[in-house]
């Protein structure tokens, strides 16, 4: 318990997580391919043209991996991932200066991949932005109004089986890893489950589509839904020592939100790329 506690204690210098796992975001991206427009599909598939994997969850980790492939454009470019809204009430001056946040950054990449005179390099980033951010913020800790940076300052004691992603490796000890809500939702959820992207994507796809009670909207919208989920469904748990018990019930939400942000990823594409 000793070693456990000074790892949590160690975890808060660590590098703070972003949202959704690449099975999260791949998720997301395959479930939305599968519901493009031919012609959107058309323009993706002309877009992702000489990319090592050219589908959208090929792709839709780039802003991730944007870290360790081109650190000063991940500076540049990381507010973009998240927005703290004080009361989850979205005030764009106070939450969002300069357009440095998830819900403008969306607007903007999607301008970007709609105008057509826009150099090629150019619209196929803005693709692979607009696919990830709109992953991002779909993820409940990516919208929050706590002043915890998105769950990563909420430090959790997990027992698990599941092996954690590489850089966090030393964390994890005798089946219990020191980790944080963010990364519980970022990884644990959707991971402990135990699919594969393929298997997974056809569960998620064989359930109704569109999902039941999701207005397209937009970002702002999309937002305001993560953040007041935070509080309606308890996401924050009494206590900080979880087990399978939390991930398994929170998985059904988890899902959902999944299967919402494919689908308003795939009417955004269909509706820009047409």
């Amino acid at each position: 318990m000793v070693r456990i506690a000074l790892l949590v204690l160690l975890l808060a210098a660590s590098q703070p997580v972003l949202a959704w796992s690449g099975l999260g975001h791949r998720l997301v991206a395959a479930l939305a391919e599968r519901h493009l427009t031919p012609e959107a599909r058309r323009q993706v598939q002309s877009l992702l043209q000489g990319e090592a994997d050219p589908t959208l969850a090929g792709i839709a980790t780039w802003a991730d991996a944007l870290r360790d492939q081109d650190p000063d454009r991940f500076r540049a470019t990381s507010r973009w991932h998240y927005v703290n809204s004080p009361g989850c009430d979205y005030v764009p001056a106070r939450d969002c200066p300069d357009g440095n946040c998830v819900i403008a950054a969306i607007e903007s990449q999607r301008a970007i991949l709609a105008d057509p005179s826009q150099p090629l390099a150019a619209r196929r980033d803005a693709l692979k932005f607009v696919v990830h951010f709109t992953g991002d913020v779909h993820e409940p800790m990516h919208a929050s109004s706590r002043d915890d940076k998105g769950g990563n300052d909420y430090q959790i004691s997990l027992r698990t089986d599941l092996q954690p992603e590489a850089y966090a490796r030393k964390h994890y000890v005798d089946g219990v890893m020191a980790t944080n809500l963010h990364s519980i939702w970022d990884y644990y959820i959707l991971g402990t489950l135990g699919l594969d992207l393929a298997a997974y994507t056809n569960r998620l796809d064989a359930l109704p589509w569109p999902p039941a009670t999701t207005p397209l909207s937009g970002p702002t919208a999309w937002a305001g839904e993560s953040c007041r989920l935070i509080e309606t469904r308890h996401l924050y748990p009494e206590g900080h020592k979880l087990d399978r018990t939390y991930l398994d019930a929170m998985r059904p939400l988890a899902e959902q939100r999944v299967r919402q942000a494919a689908w308003r990823l795939a009417e955004l594409l269909n509706t820009t790329l047409r």
